[in-house]
């Protein structure tokens, strides 16, 4: 949590003690191998990868095939320690606790040579009570056993029935039984990263040290009373009371700026002690609600909460609190089966965009805050309103939720179970409700997380039978879901979080799924719940192949990235598309050879003599497939918000899979391992703009829709263009009258046979001619150009190679690059290789002869470097 400590005022009486004292561990740490053979300094946080690449005795673990080379690492059991002294007189405290608020994973704690606990959960915070062990100089071990061969361990000592599945596929070259391990569950591999089974200290240890009480933790949530109007916070206080006696005073809790304060009389007996407070906010007084991104502003307010306890103990707490409340509506739909599957934020249905966040480098010690601000920024600046954090990777640091606090971007939270089934036994279910609780205690806090979900696909695993169970022993694997999900799971998320809604798995029916007895017979039925969605062998342009449905939680296509990104990490002679290399990084079966499948349903292969070029061609053209094809499948699902067709449709959320990466890999994702933006996420700031016309065709007939996710209506016009491939100059040109655009509404705005359109434009055919539309508004406001491709681009009559020259120059903080083309020019990819920074635009259909594109660099830059790294493609150049 992100609570700042003000002040600890000393107990009442001359020469007495403080309150507590605290010692941070960090820092410098010694690290020494299994055999002894090793040893080296290591830094706390961090892991064992991280100290022998610092150290020289490793390389970059990213660089070619070294998560093969250096598997040594994690199957061997290291030890950390330190040796330290206590800054203060020890013999003074009641009670010593060593806090470590988060261990990577299995290990044995001694202090001073006496075991003092056991670790075995990357996701939980663990106290130890060390008084009668700690002294003036101390000496600390953790001693961790590979989480490879522990892993393995527990599989092999589950007796009565297999877990599945047992490994990942070999494509993935990654480490078996991760489901055995509280762990994040994509370290042992996954389809889109490496395997890096790491050990290691990976956050914050102190020592802390009290008498008479101390506040172990605190945490809040809003409550919103519908029927008085009135907002209230419940606030939960956790004291460990050393003092022989009770201990009694007040807790005052003021927000200034809402005109709220209360005092409250507590009294703690010893022992572990809650204290729950329901604090009711002055109603005379306003109370401005926390809002997504683009339906509002972020309004937070300060709060402390100062408890005054007897003999003059003295805790004050200050925080920030936002007021917003969320509801999941399942409810019948007129003229449909099912039931919706939308969410209400403050009483506004409002559609969900955004992606999928995996964890940002397989070394939590390198996601630092600025990282974690770029990739986050990106998200918004794709007009993204919503992350879903996958429950394969980890629950995110602190800063990670402040900043979607701040920049307004709601939060699907998964917990961290996968792709897997999951033992039930009484340690592992132990150490899951602890797990469970202490995360919900450390984030339910912040408004940007809207949902709580149980499981990535675990539902569809089991009742799709991906692990090939026989139907005799379904019901052993069906009671262990509903132990783990419902039974412990849903209790703990039910008890200690009324504010937001829990669902069990994802994709779900929901409400259908709990009728079914918790598992639907078709956890991908359209008609309800939400839906993940791949398809990577029927043509990505044709809409049809996509489900109309309630929500699609994940969809998307690969692609490769920049070759800028993959030089840091490779060597000449992996420069090919089929080179060792290449298959090695490629951990998705088929993936290289689907991605040259759905290039070729519209464009030509490139054709360079040069094999260094040829990749570099390959590479752009995956990025255009991908980009494209997401385009296509987003545009469909938020054209389905408002209509029902066939019984399907209001869809209300599309989050693609997925936003950043691991590594540097060809994968789903829009953001390349470092932050570059790949073609996918300038495609991205176009199709979730708040306003956007979207066409497509059915049986010759060409629509364009209107989707409006502004708060009001608008008067709006819809321009339409035809262009000839040959010519920069628009063949002809419609506009609509004004009209009304409403608010969060898909309606459609213009139907004609394309035949008809064509003749009317003069001597235009399917292959010779383009689309483009926009919206533009009577406030300025204005859509994004939209286009339609009416044939294959490998089939286009009159498209030329176009010359583009750019002239550069600095504005300020941002630079400028003036476009001139000498002919029409599809995907027109701006590049600086490794110069960090992001355009305004790319990746464009450039109808005009000029354009002037922004520059943001993320680092200071100069306009010569820009010119000397600076290179543009569009597509002809390859051919």
């Amino acid at each position: 949590m992100r609570f700042g400590l003000l002040l600890l005022l000393p107990l009442c009486g001359a020469g007495s003690p403080a309150l507590s004292r605290s010692l941070s561990l960090r820092g410098g740490w010694r690290i020494r191998s299994g055999n002894g053979s090793l040893e080296l300094p290591g830094e706390v946080p961090g892991c064992v990868h991280s100290a022998l690449r610092r150290r020289g005795f490793i390389q970059d673990p990213y660089y070619r095939f070294n998560d093969l080379n250096y598997r040594w690492i994690s199957l061997d059991n290291w030890t950390y320690s330190k040796n330290f002294k206590i800054p203060f007189n020890i013999s003074n405290w009641q009670k010593v606790n060593l806090i470590f608020e988060g261990v990577d994973t299995v290990a044995k704690v001694l202090l001073n040579n006496v075991p003092i606990g056991k670790t075995d959960n990357m996701f939980k915070r663990y106290s130890f009570d060390i008084t009668s062990v700690v002294s003036n100089v101390n000496s600390l071990e953790l001693r961790f056993q590979s989480p490879v061969l522990y892993a393995a361990q527990q599989s092999k000592a589950h007796t009565s029935y297999s877990v599945p599945p047992d490994c990942p596929p070999p494509v993935q070259k990654g480490q078996c039984h991760v489901n055995f391990i509280r762990k994040e569950q994509s370290s042992f591999s996954w389809d889109w990263g490496p395997s890096f089974p790491t050990q290691g200290i990976w956050k914050d240890v102190r020592i802390e040290a009290y008498n008479i009480c101390h506040l172990n933790y605190f945490t809040f949530s809003p409550i919103y009373d519908n029927h008085t109007q009135v907002w209230s916070l419940e606030i939960e206080s956790s004291f460990d009371v050393v003092s022989p006696k009770p201990i009694s005073g007040q807790v005052i809790i003021s927000i200034p700026k809402l005109q709220t304060q209360q005092t409250y009389s507590i009294e703690l007996q010893p022992g572990e002690r809650i204290v729950e407070l329901f604090v009711k906010i002055n109603k005379n007084v306003t109370v401005e609600t926390w809002w997504p991104r683009g339906h509002g502003h972020q309004t937070g307010y300060n709060m402390t909460i100062l408890f005054k306890l007897v003999r003059g103990l003295s805790i004050e707490k200050s925080t920030k609190v936002y007021f917003r409340t969320v509801e999941l509506i399942e409810e019948p739909i007129e003229g449909s089966q099912g039931l919706s599957f939308y969410f209400k934020i403050n009483g506004l249905p409002i559609f969900l965009k955004g992606s999928n966040w995996i964890p940002a480098d397989s070394f939590q010690d390198r996601v630092t805050s600025d990282l974690l601000q770029l990739l986050l920024q990106s998200a918004v600046d794709a007009n993204m309103n919503t992350l879903r954090v996958w429950g394969g990777g980890i629950y995110e640091q602190d800063e990670f939720y402040r900043l979607c606090d701040e920049l307004g971007i709601m939060v699907w939270q998964d917990f961290m179970f996968a792709c897997a089934l999951y033992p039930t036994g009484r340690d592992f279910m132990n150490s899951v409700r602890a797990e469970v609780a202490h995360q919900i205690r450390r984030l339910k806090y912040h408004p940007s997380i809207i949902v709580w979900g149980g499981n990535n696909e675990n539902e569809a695993a089991l009742m799709m039978n991906w692990y090939n169970i026989r139907a005799s022993e379904l019901h052993t694997y069906i009671n262990d879901y509903v132990v783990l999900y419902v039974k412990n799971i849903r209790k703990i998320v039910l008890a200690e979080d009324s504010t937001r809604p829990f669902i069990i798995s994802s994709p779900t029916n929901g409400a259908e799924s709990i009728k079914e007895g918790w598992l639907s017979v078709n956890p991908y039925d359209s008609n309800f719940g939400d839906v993940h969605f791949y398809d990577y062998i029927n043509d990505c342009w044709n809409w049809k192949v996509f489900p109309k449905a309630r929500f699609v939680s994940e969809y998307g296509y690969q692609s490769w990235p920049s070759f800028s990104t993959l030089e840091k990490v490779s060597s000449k002679e992996d420069w090919s598309y089929n080179s060792k290399f290449s298959l090695h990084r490629q951990h998705h079966a088929g993936g290289n050879d689907e991605m040259l499948l759905q290039i070729g349903f519209h464009f030509k292969l490139p054709e360079s003599t040069d094999p260094l070029q040829t990749f570099k061609d390959t590479i752009y053209l995956t990025q255009v497939m991908q980009a494209q094809c997401v385009k296509v499948e987003t545009e469909f699902y938020r054209r389905s918000r408002s209509e029902i067709v066939r019984g399907q449709g209001y869809t209300m959320g599309a989050l693609y899979w997925q936003l950043n990466d691991i590594w540097q890999a060809p994968s789903w994702a829009s953001l390349e391992y470092g932050g570059k933006w790949k073609m996918l996420h300038y495609f991205a700031r176009h199709f979730f703009a708040p306003l956007l016309p979207v066409g497509f065709e059915d049986q010759d007939l060409f629509f364009i829709y209107g989707v409006s996710d502004l708060g009001s209506d608008c008067k709006a016009k819809l321009t339409v263009r035809i262009h000839t491939w040959s010519s920069l100059e628009p063949l002809c040109s419609s506009e609509t009258e004004y009209f009304v655009m409403k608010a969060g509404k898909a309606v459609l705005l213009y139907e004609e046979f394309v035949p008809i359109l064509l003749e009317n434009c003069g001597n235009c055919t399917r292959q010779s001619c383009v689309v483009s539309f926009y919206l533009s508004t009577d406030s300025q406001l204005s859509s994004p150009t939209n286009y339609h491709f009416l044939s294959s681009l490998s089939e286009t009559v009159g498209l030329h190679k176009a010359h583009i020259t750019a002239v550069i120059s600095q504005q300020g903080n941002t630079f400028a690059f003036d476009l001139e083309t000498s002919a029409v020019a599809p995907f027109v990819w701006l590049d600086v290789g490794s110069i960090p920074g992001r355009f305004s635009d790319n990746g464009f259909l450039m109808t005009e002869r000029t354009r002037t594109v922004l520059f943001y660099p993320w680092q200071p830059t100069s306009k010569s470097e820009l010119e000397q790294s600076f290179r543009v493609t569009s597509l002809m150049d390859i051919y």
